[in-house]
């Protein structure tokens, strides 16, 4: 079942986002060669909870996180480590900030150093691609417009759309529907309403679309062990245009 929100509690939501836009603001000055995504966890539960808001996923299923971070070719859910990012790497941040019950979501890649080529060209063809399902975002539009745009632009560009991982509805719950796929045929899906709240977040491969599992049974890397990256934004749907809940 769909829950649509009041404008009131998507100003809420609006309010934990720009905690969660701010804290990715202060993220993008620490990432660094050196640096470890260990010292990022810590810092972001620090600077919530001095935000007065809390990190959803520390405690969602066990996690014990408050972010994911996803390096190079891991896809998602990555566990921070104690290891340094080096020079070349990508890392994705990944976290939600609950500020009195109202939730917010999203994911950004981050270069650390000097990158490669091929890996800022993956981070500017995902980040359009988020940005060409957020146009199609609109009442009267379907679910499955918004798949078909974020695929449809990175298959242009020669790149793969993950399909293990979707976007999703959220409010008081991480998890609501409907459920926002990165593929699939426009005009399918449920319509887009007015007071819909959800994430899309595509995650984009430089090789096969396929992954595997780590044993710790969170962390998806891809089957060839080639790069991925994922933006990811919480918008909420009104008469006029998308409202970004998360923009940096």
């Amino acid at each position: 079942m769909i829950i649509l929100k009041t404008k009131k509690q998507i100003q809420y939501m609006k309010k934990a986002g720009k905690i969660l836009a701010s804290c990715h603001k202060e993220i993008a000055k620490m990432i660094k060669p050196g640096i470890t995504t260990w010292d990022i966890d810590k810092f972001v539960e620090k600077y919530l909870y001095s935000h007065n808001a809390v990190p959803e996923q520390k405690g969602y299923k066990d996690y014990k996180y408050a972010i994911c971070a996803s390096i190079n070719d891991e896809i998602c859910h990555g566990f921070p480590r104690k290891k340094p990012l080096r020079n070349g790497d990508i890392v994705t941040i990944d976290m939600v900030v609950n500020l009195n019950g109202w939730l917010a979501d999203s994911a950004w890649t981050y270069g650390v150093g000097e990158i490669s080529l091929e890996a800022k060209e993956l981070m500017k063809v995902t980040k359009e691609a988020l940005y060409k399902g957020i146009e199609k975002a609109i009442v009267g539009n379907r679910i499955g417009d918004i798949s078909y745009a974020v695929q449809y632009y990175a298959e242009a560009k020669g790149y793969s759309v993950v399909r293990d991982f979707v976007g999703h509805g959220i409010g008081k719950k991480i998890h609501e529907d409907p459920q926002v796929l990165h593929f699939g045929n426009p005009h399918r899906g449920p319509r887009i309403q007015e007071g819909m709240v959800f994430t899309i977040e595509p995650m984009i491969n430089v090789g096969s679309r396929k992954c595997v599992m780590n044993e710790n049974g969170w962390t998806a890397r891809t089957e060839d062990g080639k790069l991925s990256a994922q933006y990811e934004h919480t918008i909420a749907i009104t008469n006029d245009k998308p409202l970004i809940l998360t923009e940096q």
